[in-house]
């Protein structure tokens, strides 16, 4: 099904996912085994203590229900963009995880803000834009499918209940969009149309049939107008002679 090149990208796009989603659950299973809570590590806006929240914010989950809906979608959209953006997987991700976390600590309502959804809505923006300003085609019906599976989540971005934090998504989903837009000159692109050589050579010889053609043309008619140039010689008797 997939040729050893393929194989080999599809496991190096399967690291990230992998690697972050142990992470978010060794995390969570250190708050369950030593009773202890991280929620203190969440951007707090507008505190100096809450910048750490930058970083670590994304890796905190107030619960087991709050993990475990974040993480199909974490594995699954990181591992989308890791194995059709190869080249900028890494910077729209930093892009994303930054962002997001340094607007929520400019702008967010003062509270503890915790949890990867931010990421998640800042991977799928980053999918569905960047596929859809490349304009090719494979990379859209990536969009469309992320449109499929994740459209409903475009509600989160408007307030609706007080514990959850529309500010995290909000800011995710544009950090995605700037993204999408930074890196809309990288590959992968669509490819260029393919002109054949060989179709350029019979074109050249067609032509250069077509000028031996036309010249053979005007030479046969060149021919045909000498061959009925008429010459007229008109005599006239002349009675004087010069004297020698």
């Amino acid at each position: 099904m997939f040729n050893k090149p393929d194989k080999i990208l599809l496991l190096k796009s399967l690291l990230f996912p992998v690697i972050f989603t142990i992470i978010l659950w060794a995390v969570k299973a250190v708050e369950l085994v030593f009773n202890i809570d991280f929620i203190w590590l969440g951007v707090f806006p507008m505190r100096v203590s809450g910048l750490i929240g930058i970083l670590t914010a994304p890796l905190i989950h107030s619960d087991l229900h709050h993990l475990i809906s974040n993480t199909l979608g974490i594995f699954l959209l990181s591992w989308a963009i890791f194995y059709f953006y190869t080249k900028v997987a890494k910077g729209a991700m930093l892009i994303i995880y930054v962002l997001s976390g340094l607007w929520v600590w400019f702008f967010a309502r003062e509270a503890y803000h915790i949890g990867a959804s931010g990421l998640i809505y800042g991977m799928a923006a980053f999918l569905f834009f960047s596929g859809i300003l490349r304009k090719h085609g494979p990379l859209i019906a990536v969009s469309m499918t992320i449109v499929f599976i994740y459209g409903g989540i475009i509600w989160g971005i408007f307030p609706t209940f007080e514990y959850i934090s529309w500010e995290t998504h909000l800011t995710g989903f544009v950090a995605g969009i700037i993204a999408a837009v930074y890196y809309k000159d990288e590959e992968p692109q669509r490819p260029q149309p393919f002109i054949d050589a060989e179709s350029e050579d019979d074109t050249d010889s067609q032509d250069y049939i077509a000028d031996e053609n036309d010249s053979n043309d005007l030479t046969e008619k060149k021919e045909e107008t000498d061959n009925n140039i008429e010459i007229n010689y008109h005599y006239k008797e002349n009675n004087h002679f010069e004297k020698p």
